[in-house]
């Protein structure tokens, strides 16, 4: 197994939404914001090569929306999908399986592109990967959630054929040292592909902890459907990974990408801090 870092850029959201109750007079420590509020958010995804797959978890906000849609998201950065594959000597052709922690925009809008009038799958030799109860959430949307879930993402998935479901179990083993764990307060069994590279457990944690400021229990995001749902699950997960030496691996932490955790006085908290290359390098020790 190979492990790769694919970085599609860097978008910014509201400082107040992504930490919730926590006031800015703390969370503009850990990420400032500009003179609108904003904060800049990557957008990182992870390749795995493991046997015959090419396997990307998440693959950012994509480029068909218009002008004034990425206008609310100020993307900047000279990182693309393309190119960060092309760094690591894969194409988009490449890959043979799209892994979707769960579909917001900023998660899955790579998964399909324009050509001329018609929408079409970006990865055309790949399977999707979702699970049934996230789509049928996704598909028929809250009236708080819709805004993040776009038809123009999502249905031409379906419509593509190409569109798999995993067990909707928790632990549920996908393919062999790559397990599902399911969490449902930020949305409806979003997933979090937990992985065993070489004996160590990489934790892609999607939107559960989407930076290393995301750790202590009450830094939520207001976008979270049942924060109190987030609260419990950030709570059983941290502390297993604490006890296990997890690492965690953070989608929209601007400048971290991994991290380790110590148990302390506060409870659990950040230990070390590096990068996936240094992951693998400490793992193939």
């Amino acid at each position: 197994m190979r492990l790769f870092t694919v970085n599609s850029g860097y978008f910014k959201l509201d400082g107040g939404a992504m930490f919730g109750v926590v006031p800015k007079s703390l969370w503009n420590k850990a990420n400032p914001a500009d003179d609108n509020n904003m904060c800049s958010w990557a957008m990182r995804c992870l390749l795995i090569e493991h046997g015959n797959y090419k396997i990307l978890i998440d693959n950012g906000m994509g480029n068909k929306q218009d002008e004034k849609f990425f206008g609310h998201y100020y993307m900047h950065g000279d990182d693309t999908l393309e190119k960060s594959l092309a760094k690591h000597g894969f194409s988009m052709d490449d890959i043979t399986d799209v892994f979707l922690t769960h579909l917001h925009f900023d998660h899955c809008g790579g998964s399909i592109k324009r050509e001329g009038d018609k929408l079409v799958p970006a990865f055309k030799n790949a399977f999707y990967w979702s699970n049934e109860k996230h789509w049928q959430s996704a598909t028929n949307p809250n009236d708080r959630e819709k805004a993040s879930f776009l038809k123009e993402n999502i249905l031409p998935i379906e419509e593509s054929g190409q569109l798999r479901f995993i067990e909707s179990a928790d632990n549920t083993e996908w393919i062999d040292d790559i397990r599902i764990r399911y969490v449902n307060g930020h949305t409806d069994f979003m997933m979090l592909p937990q992985i065993n590279y070489n004996g160590h457990t990489l934790l892609y944690c999607a939107d559960l902890l989407p930076s290393v400021a995301h750790i202590p229990m009450p830094w939520i995001m207001a976008y979270d459907m049942r924060p109190l749902d987030t609260l419990n699950e950030k709570r059983r997960l941290l502390n297993e990974a604490a006890a296990n030496n997890y690492t965690l691996f953070f989608e929209h932490d601007p400048k971290i990408e991994c991290c380790t955790l110590q148990d302390t006085d506060k409870g659990v908290r950040m230990k070390e801090t590096f990068t996936l290359s240094e992951f693998e390098q400490r793992a193939n020790k």
